[in-house]
């Protein structure tokens, strides 16, 4: 074969003859980098892959229900769509030590039944056997090898025929027959492409970990994440023990669900139930706190919402949040002032989700003004009460999905009232919580506040 080098964009894949200093197509800077490219012999296509399949009409494809493998974790059953498709390719992104690898490990210990194979290009095979010792488990069928070679990998897969494999991680691995860099964009693109080919032809499911760069992207090119399945982001602050567990994308599945963990030294626990976790019961007379119903997903849960207003020490007020959009905290902060005429030009805002999560649903907009506002006045809001909504641009509460759930949750937990946008249709029989419909945020304040 021919060889020939070019300059291949590190952030986003783009080619270039020549060493230039910012990527055209991404705009950063000093991302290129020269990688040794084979071209194909003359004469021969590079796409034979399909080169048998011929058209069908789509009413003669036979349709089966797809059949799920049971990962005897019922968070990650969930983010998955039901269980793992045999055949399929996942990729779990996420920061260095938030516990990619102890989830991967965990979840093959739980499959004592099956025969699994866990590369790592990390670890040696004693480390991951001090590691598994920490878990919960059996691993009677689990095999480990410690390799950076993706040939003999496969080659391990041909001779065990397992029926799960685990491979830490893309960035780690390399095909001996390109002479490009571990970890650069050509191995982690052809890397992938070579394990979802084994996958599809073997029928054998493959979960592959990979890294994240300074952005919290997944590192290597964006075709990595058109290849794969499905892309389980698993997200968390080390601070914190709760772990979450988000699809960015699912080709079984839904996108919007969520699984929630928490860190012990045994390993990961499943949440079931995050709302008796997410809440503490301690905050009574405590002002600058407000209860959320959000929902993730299809599952309801309580959160914590807590606020800090004080005058600004520099001149120029600070506007800070954890776990909520920082750009929609100050849309908020702008419809206070505007529609409610509380005035916070010189007063620092800083915004907390409790428990480290971070949460989209944009429902908690009223919980998030109305923290905001008990602590600027200092006044605690009564306890029991929990608020769901979505704030718009004029001051009204606008409907948001799947009320009855939270409401019910509400409920389930011991609140006994929840304020909720007017308008929404309920089809609830005899509720033991108290309903209070509002149209307008401040019509929701002088609930909170003035009927204290």
């Amino acid at each position: 074969m021919r060889q020939s080098t070019v300059y291949i964009c590190q952030n986003c894949g783009a080619q270039a003859p020549k060493l230039i200093g910012r990527c055209p197509q991404c705009g950063e800077w000093g991302t290129y980098v020269e990688e040794v490219v084979a071209a194909p012999a003359k004469g021969k296509s590079v796409a034979t892959r399909f080169s048998d399949a011929t058209p069908q009409l789509i009413s003669d494809i036979p349709t089966t229900a797809e059949q799920r493998i049971d990962m005897h974790n019922g968070e990650l059953n969930r983010v998955l769509g039901g269980g793992l498709v045999p055949g399929s390719l996942v990729l779990i992104g996420g920061e260095p030590g938030i516990g990619k690898s102890t989830l991967a490990l965990q979840v093959l210990m739980q499959l004592g039944e099956m025969k699994t194979l866990y590369a790592s290009g990390e670890e040696s095979a004693r480390q991951l056997r001090l590691r598994a010792d920490r878990l919960a488990g059996k691993p009677d069928n689990l095999y480990i090898v410690s390799e950076t070679s993706l040939e003999k990998i496969l080659e391990h897969v041909r001779t065990l025929q397992p029926e799960l494999v685990v491979i830490d991680s893309i960035q780690t691995i390399a095909l001996e027959s390109l002479e490009s860099n571990t970890g650069s964009i050509s191995q982690v693109r052809e890397c992938a492409a070579e394990i979802m080919r084994v996958a599809k032809q073997t029928n054998t499911p493959f979960i592959i970990v990979g890294h994240i760069n300074k952005e919290g992207s997944l590192a290597g090119p964006k075709v990595l994440e058109h290849i794969v399945d499905t892309v389980l982001q698993f997200e968390g602050d080390q601070h914190y023990m709760y772990r979450i567990l988000r699809a960015q994308k699912n080709r079984f599945g839904s996108t919007s669900e969520l699984g929630i963990f928490e860190m012990r030294q045994d390993g990961l626990r499943e949440v079931s139930n995050p709302s008796e976790l997410l809440l503490s019961r301690n905050h009574q007379d405590l002002s600058g706190i407000a209860i959320a119903a959000a929902i993730e997903g299809i599952r309801p849960f309580l959160i914590e919402v807590q606020a800090l207003v004080s005058t600004a020490a520099y001149g120029t007020p600070q506007r800070s949040s954890t776990g909520f959009d920082s750009r929609r905290l100050n849309m908020l902060l702008a419809v206070l002032e505007k529609r409610v005429g509380f005035r916070l030009p010189q007063k620092d805002v800083f915004l907390n989700i409790a428990g480290g999560i971070r949460v989209n649903d944009p429902a908690i907009d009223l919980a998030v003004l109305a923290a905001v506002l008990s602590s600027n006045m200092d006044i605690a809001i009564e306890e029991g009460i929990c608020l769901t909504g979505e704030v718009g641009l004029a001051g009204e509460l606008r409907p948001v999905n799947r009320i009855e759930q939270r409401i019910t949750e509400a409920q389930r937990l011991g609140f006994r009232k929840i304020i909720i946008p007017e308008g929404q249709k309920l089809s609830l029989r005899n509720p033991k919580i108290e309903i209070i419909p509002v149209r307008k945020v401040s019509e929701a304040f002088r609930e909170l506040i003035i009927k204290k």
